[in-house]
């Protein structure tokens, strides 16, 4: 038993007493604990390695209390875990050398048993779940397919993604493959990380509002609703569109938990996009 369910509740949609407080990048460069490790330790050891991301993942929860905590990973662990090499550079961030161009590169991609090549996920998680003794949630996530798409094909981090956004449009059966793939693997991810004992999930579509509206169901939002149909009865499902308002309709009726908002969208007019039947987060610019 938690003794503080308060995220879950709100999750539940119950009338809560405040609203639970937690932030998706709580872990990093403020804490001069996290900054320590830094120091020590490049990103990828710092997520493959359980004790290391179990101790970044509380270190915030140790000075701030929050009222959940999100395990410090990447979503980029997902194309590793598919055999495309994934690097992080420092002062650059991601790099892949070797990025999905064409139906032969989507061929050489697996969907992997996440249970072997994602097994430090989940020993972070029961690590994890050690050190916070039932005292808040544990979220687990991932990237949405077409975020993780757009890393994939553009090898590289990007203002508008328009070489994976050609993929789509002109290799668009190659295209629908991979995102496939994407979503077979984030599945069964996402299933491993509740049975390690995460108590809610999120789904972030970072780079979703590059797409048109038409766009974004043909290559993303289909995909996403496969993911919540999958988890939704094993845990609550978070759905977060960076720029996405215009599907906040389509997300309120999918089976999610929660909808995340970001700050191009009003609270009011997310309530009326919703029609006030979910519960919203979010919604803070993080320039501010």
């Amino acid at each position: 038993m938690l003794k503080n369910d308060l995220f879950l509740r709100a999750l539940k949609g119950e009338i809560v007493e405040r609203p639970p407080v937690w932030m998706m990048r709580q872990a990093g460069r403020y804490l001069p604990e996290f900054m320590e490790i830094k120091k020590k330790y490049d990103f990828f050891t710092r997520c493959r390695t359980p004790e290391l991301a179990s101790e970044i993942t509380v270190q915030p929860i140790r000075r701030y209390g929050m009222d959940a905590a999100i395990l410090f990973c990447d979503i980029l662990v997902i194309p590793q875990a598919m055999n495309i090499e994934v690097q992080m550079k420092p002062n650059f961030g991601p790099f892949l050398p070797n990025p999905i161009r064409s139906q032969k590169d989507v061929d050489h991609v697996i969907v992997p048993d996440v249970n072997v090549e994602l097994d430090y996920v989940m020993q972070a998680i029961k690590a994890t779940k050690e050190k916070l003794n039932d005292e808040i949630p544990l979220i687990g996530f991932a990237g949405s397919p077409w975020t993780i798409l757009c890393y994939c094909v553009q090898g590289q981090g990007s203002k508008n993604f328009d070489k994976a956004k050609e993929f789509c449009f002109t290799q668009t059966m190659a295209a629908h493959e991979m995102l496939q793939k994407i979503t077979d693997t984030t599945i069964a991810y996402l299933k491993a990380k509740v049975k390690a004992g995460v108590n809610a999930v999120q789904v972030f579509d970072s780079w979703g509002g590059m797409l048109s509206p038409t766009d974004y169901q043909e290559f993303s939002w289909q995909y996403m609703q496969q993911i919540v149909d999958a988890l939704k009865d094993e845990a609550p499902v978070i759905v977060f569109g960076k720029g996405c308002w215009f599907a906040l309709g389509d997300m309120a009726k999918s089976g999610a938990a929660a909808l995340g908002v970001d700050w191009t969208c009003s609270p009011k007019n997310a309530r009326y996009l919703t029609g006030g039947t979910i519960t919203l987060q979010g919604n803070f610019d993080p320039s501010r």
